[in-house]
């Protein structure tokens, strides 16, 4: 053992000297080519001063950044994250100042922008030289991730050798959209998965079965989602087996008089209360787990990016951003991701300069902050959360819960098909080939379930096509004036919330509160994607279509009559519930599955789906789904977006869930996997099966069902 030690101690040593090496050639070059940046004093020193100059300084440098570093972090993670990640490059610059400074030589000396250059370059060369040296050696690349795990789990109790699990989230990737990529070989790790050969001929991975063909070790279900296809009643549903009473992303409550928006930390928290409460249990990650960049805690002990806990008080218990520090105290990571960042900013700029100039369309507006949004979402919350669930699966986590939400900012302005989102299946793919690699030196065997809350369907804005919004629409058919100039109304995407939280700024939907003292004579409109609801707050119950109809003849055939609107769902005195659409169609819910009748374009469970939405208290007077053309699966969003999701219609209800063969399948072959809330008992009866610790089950959620 004290030679294991010994050999171990003297390879780590070799790897120092090796990056402390690296690090100092690196000085000398930057030193021969940036004008404000020299190791000589100015009457010139000899060659060999100049190297012992570079040599001290790369030293001292490397000293203050394992030293000091995560100190400065710790201290900064009192301002904003993304503000914390700004400052990466003046931090590590003021560290090569002061090393400079403190060189006997003396005769080293930077301009400060220049420093902030130097010390990228070299911190960047350092973690490429000292990734590559250790990946050659197994123990040392070991040692390496497990600095990345959770220093609280020293000292407790043994591992289990039961399986562990992680669900990683790849939110907005539709069930075709994946096997699309795989086909494509975009996602090489997901097709060697599968053991599937893409069209280029390429087989990913080395894994063959006896006929010559890939060995699959995954198989991809999809599944159904509810009428409210978002990640906030997807994500909800999936964790903590409830999502009762979500109609919409954003929707308007009466008893209250408040907007609840999925994505607000506030409307986060009472969500989630709410779904305990129903269900009689912390949630699927109750027993030893893990939640990293989700709305909703799911119950985890351990909870880092959680936007529910984003507003309480920071503690040791509900460290929201805790996953930060975890990450930037390493300034090679610091550095790597602000470089990323910035170069996400620069793509993003010419990829929509070009769409511009293509004249493309469909097309929203993608200026503004939103190329600063995409970068987080795409670089700072990919690389937080899946070293985060590196640290879960080093310290040897029963179950962890992540969500990456990459694809679905980009999708939602760019399309859900396209060279900028193949782009980002590309890297979340990279994502789980690190994965992969990180559970072969975890000390417990580990399951990856990958699946997601949703998909995304193109097509225009309803603006676009139309020259007006839903709003617009309806005040025409209350008889209230119309603005010349529509409101656009803003993107609901769950990476805005992200950077909020991160910013600790409140998440604010303007001009959606509408307390009691408001105008209460004009309706509440709010759009979900492609799904509108329209409330008037003046009335304390959920109106029927005999009260609308007194009260404003026109507004309904107006609805229901505009091409650009699929189906109505309101309240009826003598049928309990209808659906409405065009040329007068009146449909009563208990007649769907004979007469589905405008509905009949947005194929089999929307009767289903419709009528379980109906029986929400908090379900809007009116709920209006955009027209779908089955043909290209196109709907028209409401909002701002050319790749939505919401409602009902095409790509965005068919989601996907990718699990090993070593579990069970999720439904038998003649069954359909229908609703989050279903995925949820799903994922529960995998948990169990490990032999683990047990998920506490207290009233199963399906005896809750409404």
């Amino acid at each position: 053992m004290r030679g294991v030690r010994w050999r171990r101690a003297v390879s780590q040593v070799g790897r120092s000297v090796a990056v402390w090496a690296v690090s100092t050639l690196t000085m000398l070059v930057l030193a021969g080519i940036l004008p404000d940046f020299r190791l000589q004093s100015a009457d010139g020193d000899s060659g060999t001063t100049i190297a012992m100059t570079a040599a001290v300084g790369a030293g001292v440098f490397g000293v203050l950044s394992a030293v000091a570093w995560p100190l400065l972090v710790r201290l900064l993670l009192l301002v904003p994250a993304l503000v914390l990640g700004l400052l990466v490059f003046f931090l590590n610059g003021s560290l090569l100042l002061l090393a400079l400074r403190l060189n006997p030589s003396g005769q080293s000396e930077a301009a400060p922008e220049t420093a902030v250059i130097v010390a990228a370059v070299m911190s960047a060369v350092a973690s490429a030289t000292g990734g590559a040296l250790a990946v050659r050696d197994d123990d040392a690349y070991r040692r390496r991730l497990y600095r990345l795990a959770d220093r609280r789990r020293r000292g407790g109790p043994a591992c289990p050798a039961t399986p562990g699990t992680v669900f990683l989230q790849l939110d907005g990737v539709g069930h075709d959209v994946l096997s699309l990529a795989v086909r494509k070989g975009l996602m090489p790790t997901v097709a060697k998965w599968l053991g599937t050969v893409p069209e280029t001929g390429r087989v990913p991975g080395r894994i063959w079965g006896r006929a010559g063909s890939p060995r699959p070790s995954h198989r991809l279900t999809s599944w159904r989602t509810d009428w409210s296809s978002q990640t906030g009643a997807s994500q909800l549903g999936i964790l903590h087996g409830s999502n009762h009473d979500v109609p919409a992303f954003r929707w308007y409550e009466k008893d209250t008089g408040e907007v609840m928006v999925c994505n607000r930390p506030t409307s986060a928290a009472e969500l989630q209360r709410r779904a305990v409460e129903r269900t009689g249990d912390g949630g699927l990650l109750s027993a030893d787990g893990a939640s990293r960049g989700n709305l909703f805690s799911g119950g985890a002990d351990e909870q880092a990016l959680v936007l529910s806990i984003a507003t309480r008080r920071r503690s040791r218990e509900t460290r929201s951003r805790a996953g930060y520090f975890a990450y930037f105290s390493d300034p090679a990571n610091a550095v790597r991701t602000a470089l990323s960042f910035v170069a996400e900013v620069v793509r993003e700029t010419v990829q929509s300069t070009r769409a511009r100039l293509r004249k493309e369309r469909p097309r929203v507006g993608r200026g503004g902050l939103y190329p600063f949004v995409r970068a987080f979402a795409t670089v700072v919350e990919r690389d937080v959360v899946v070293a985060a669930v590196t640290g879960d699966m080093l310290a040897g986590r029963t179950a962890v819960y992540a969500d990456l939400v990459a694809y679905d900012e980009v999708a939602h302005h760019s399309g859900p098909l396209g060279r900028d989102t193949e782009q980002v299946l590309g890297r979340l793919d990279r994502a789980l080939a690190l994965l992969e690699n990180v559970a072969e030196h975890a000390p417990r065997p580990y399951r990856i379930v990958v699946l997601s809350d949703h998909g995304q369907s193109p097509g225009e804005t309803f603006h676009a096509r139309y020259g007006l919004t839903l709003g617009d629409l309806v005040r025409a058919g209350c008889g209230l004036p119309v603005p010349r100039r529509a409101e656009r109304t803003h993107s609901g995407a769950e990476a805005r919330a992200a950077v909020r939280a991160a910013l600790r700024r409140p998440v604010e939907e303007g001009g959606e509160r509408y307390g009691r003292s408001g105008r209460r004579s004009e309706p509440v409109v709010l759009a979900s994607g492609n799904l509108g609801l329209i409330s008037f707050p003046d009335v304390p119950h959920r109106m029927s279509k005999e009260e609308i109809d007194a009260r404003h003849p026109g507004l309904l055939t107006t609805l229901a009559d505009h091409p650009g609107v699929g189906f109505l769902l309101v309240r009826s005195e003598e049928h309990g519930g209808v659906v409405l659409g065009p040329f007068g169609a009146e449909i009563p819910l208990a007649e769907l599955d004979r007469r589905p009748g405008p509905l009949a374009a947005f194929g089999p469970g929307a009767a289903d789906a419709v009528r379980r939405t109906h029986a929400f208290p908090h379900t809007a007077d009116i709920m209006v789904n955009s027209f779908h053309d089955p043909a290209d699966g196109e709907v028209l969003a409401f909002e701002e977006q050319i790749g939505s999701h919401g409602g009902l219609g095409g790509a965005q209800g068919r989601p996907f869930l990718l699990s090993p063969l070593g579990l069970s399948a999720p439904v038998e072959d003649d069954e359909e996997l229908v609703g989050a809330e279903h995925v949820h008992r799903v994922l529960r009866r995998w948990l169990r099966e490990s032999n683990g610790p047990q998920i506490p089950l207290g009233t199963a959620p399906e005896e809750h069902a409404a």
